[in-house]
């Protein structure tokens, strides 16, 4: 089966959209969302709606930090994020936020492990940024296969002959075998915030009965999206990182 890995949208529908046009024509069969749905884009309620469609469909979603703010404490994000929160409350039906408060932390299927952060105490947001927290990451996981999101970045971890773990940077577009029984983490990029210089949306596809991964970048219309954070009154910092990819 192949499945659409998706982090980080932060209500950016068009992104989403893109992204989603884009798996369904590469046979994606369904969808898994790696946390923070919400925060800082303007559409919190459409992205919302089409997650839950998602699911409802055979999806998966987990919880990411901005998601866990929403209903709890945001204190430690920054301003913008901040006020990106306070608005969305305020965007939000009670439905959606129930969905949201429910997302469980994690979630297993087979050999394969699903989280936002990293899965060595999922509710720290630790980021997984470098080679020894991808080696606690999937340890805790216990899992071949450790995906993931919130760095914003892609990137590619993969165990060695001698149980250590090293980065590798994918190029958009080409199908990685990552076979088992050797451990894996996949930290597949923002749908919503890129953070790489590039304002393409960001998601990955893993072909589980091939065991193959292909991270890819998908053009989409960030200026419409920058154009209603700014209708919005959110704060500025959000449209300018926006259509920077920063």
């Amino acid at each position: 089966m192949v499945v659409a890995l998706l982090a980080d949208v932060h209500a950016n529908r068009e992104a989403l959209e893109a992204c989603l046009a884009h798996a369904r024509k590469a046979g994606a069969a369904r969808c898994v969302f790696l946390g923070d749905l919400v925060g800082y884009g303007a559409d919190p309620q459409a992205v919302l709606d089409r997650v839950r469609t998602e699911v409802d469909a055979g999806g998966r979603a987990v919880m990411g930090n901005h998601d866990a703010a929403l209903a709890g404490d945001d204190s430690y994000l920054n301003r913008a994020a901040r006020e990106a929160i306070a608005w969305t409350r305020t965007a939000l039906d009670a439905d959606a936020k129930a969905f949201v408060a429910a997302l469980p932390l994690s979630s297993r299927d087979d050999a394969s492990f699903m989280v936002h952060a990293s899965a060595n105490h999922p509710a720290r947001w630790t980021y997984v940024d470098g080679a020894a927290e991808a080696q606690r990451s999937s340890a805790a996981a216990a899992a071949t296969w450790t995906f993931c999101g919130h760095v914003h970045e892609q990137c590619l971890y993969f165990e060695n002959t001698q149980d250590r773990m090293l980065e590798f940077r994918p190029t958009p577009g080409n199908p990685i075998p990552v076979r088992g029984p050797r451990r894996w983490l996949a930290i597949v990029g923002s749908v919503g915030q890129p953070r790489d210089g590039s304002p393409a949306a960001a998601y990955a596809l893993w072909d589980s009965a091939r065991e193959l991964i292909t991270f890819h970048r998908v053009a989409y219309d960030w200026r419409a999206a920058c154009a209603k954070v700014r209708a919005a009154g959110l704060p500025e910092a959000i449209a300018y990182r926006l259509e920077r990819g920063i």
